[in-house]
């Protein structure tokens, strides 16, 4: 039987029946300890991971960098034992300005931020008590910068990146050089430099425009403020992908957006994640979008948000590491309700996975249709089928399905993370469920209250970047 557990004490699950029993197991039982208050402490980090520190770039500070370290970046099946996940809190300035103006910043409604924070805050306990790393943006962005200069200088860089100077309007010709050294990068760089790690990570994800003009009393200038919040940050999903290669940076469709991949590239590479590549225009690549079901499978849809100029450049560039890739094709629909592949569709097991309903079958209209590239012999990805329709494909692939009706979709039932061998974080009860009364899923389901973080179009799958899972050793024979 499965099992079904519903905001209670975190689960661990019942014995599997498969012969990867003893595998499992020792994957599980060797997870290194996790701090306390639902995260890993950047003191733990640094500690158990800085083998061989390199004063080199700031990127060594917490030592996950060694090449050999099991830590590398490393995602071959959503059903491999996840280790290491890195997540953001729901920053309180950020998405407090994201809420003032919900539809324009991405959101679906409006945000109750005392409550997300408690929500987030308890879905990072659940994933520490299951023996994964949990680091936050902020968390890694922090650590060092007290201690080590060049930590504290490439954070000032991207502070300086995010806040500028503007002067509409403005006629400079009669200001003095006096007056024109405060709108220069020379005051915005002693302006940063005195500013306290807090101050810099708020100046990063705020990205303020200060307007300046000339008031001819007092210190001569006045200002007014705009900010570029990065207020969808908190789906850290979306900025890259987790290959059996290492991590590939995307490239986001949403202007709102854009600027997160090379603050995200900043956390991967600080943490010693090896980034292996990057999507370059006119290529687009969003996280929520990308399956990884084994060295032979991966999965990508494309429509709304990712193309197909990105399935390209994954297969030329060899960022994949595995045998097929199925493009996932949103021909006839692209919603924003289904924006992502991970909204209609996710791997729950080895052999199950759940599926909207109502886009199942060839009579579907709003149906998707794979594509299948298989390298050959010389490492070149060639169509080897074309407009199969889904279902009829992940059936072949030896998945049961269980069908998610479109109401409890809409309530994020698709959206949800496998923490390995079937263990299953979700946020809607009625799938749980439903996914656990599945005589073929043999696994364990966790409800967690999320409506607050759902309020911003995306569930846990698409808050929480997995950056490795324990790979089996001959996969499909473990």
């Amino acid at each position: 039987m499965s099992s079904f557990r519903e905001n209670s004490a975190p689960f661990f699950g019942r014995p599997s029946p498969n012969p990867s029993d003893d595998y499992w197991s020792s994957q599980m039982n060797s997870r290194p300890p996790t701090g306390s208050g639902g995260n890993m402490t950047m003191g733990g980090i640094t500690s158990a991971l800085t083998r061989s520190l390199r004063m080199s770039s700031a990127q060594d500070l917490t030592g996950v960098g060694s090449r050999n370290d099991e830590l590398k970046a490393r995602q071959e099946h959503e059903n491999d034992v996840a280790t290491t996940v890195i997540v953001c809190e729901p920053e309180r300035s950020t998405v407090m300005m994201g809420g003032l103006h919900p539809r324009a910043s991405l959101f679906e409604k409006t945000v109750h931020l005392d409550k997300a924070s408690k929500q987030h805050r308890h879905f990072r306990e659940v994933l520490a008590a299951n023996g994964l790393k949990v680091c936050t943006v902020q968390e890694i962005l922090a650590v060092g910068v007290d201690k080590h200069l060049r930590a504290r200088i490439e954070l000032e860089e991207l502070a300086m990146r995010s806040l500028e100077y503007q002067t509409p309007g403005a006629d400079l010709s009669t200001w003095t050089e006096e007056d024109k050294f405060y709108l220069s990068d020379d005051y915005k760089r002693q302006v940063i430099e005195s500013m306290s790690v807090t101050q810099i990570i708020d100046t990063i994800l705020t990205r303020p425009i200060v307007n300046i003009a000339y008031s001819g009393r007092d210190t001569g200038m006045t200002a007014s403020y705009s900010f570029r919040p990065l207020s969808n940050l908190i789906y850290t999903r979306d900025q890259q992908i987790t290959t059996c290669r290492g991590v590939v940076m995307a490239r986001l469709r949403s202007e709102q957006r854009q600027n997160e991949v090379q603050l995200m590239k900043h956390v991967m590479l600080k943490i010693g994640m090896q980034v292996v590549g990057e999507i370059e225009a006119p290529g687009f690549l969003e996280g929520g979008d990308f399956v990884a079901a084994g060295r032979d499978l991966a999965l990508l849809g494309i429509g709304l948000r990712s193309n197909m100029e990105a399935a390209q450049q994954l297969m030329e560039k060899d960022l994949l590491g595995c045998r097929r890739l199925a493009v996932v094709r949103d021909d006839f629909e692209k919603h924003q309700d289904r924006m992502h592949l991970d909204c209609c569709f996710s791997i729950i097991s080895d052999t199950c996975c759940i599926m909207l309903e109502e886009m199942i079958g060839s009579e579907s209209p709003t149906r998707r249709l794979v594509d299948e590239f298989t390298r050959d012999s010389n490492g070149q990805y060639k169509l080897t089928r074309e407009g199969v329709e889904f279902s009829e494909f992940i059936k072949f692939e030896g998945y049961h399905i269980i069908p998610i009706s479109g109401p409890d979709q809409l309530q994020y039932g698709c959206n949800v993370l496998n923490l390995g061998k079937g263990k299953i974080i979700s946020v809607h009860k009625g799938t749980a469920r439903q996914i656990t009364r599945c005589p073929q899923f043999t696994g364990d389901v966790q409800v967690v209250e999320y409506d607050q973080i759902t309020s911003m179009y995306g569930a846990v799958h698409c808050s929480s970047q997995v950056v490795h899972r324990h790979p089996r050793p001959t996969y499909g024979q473990d």
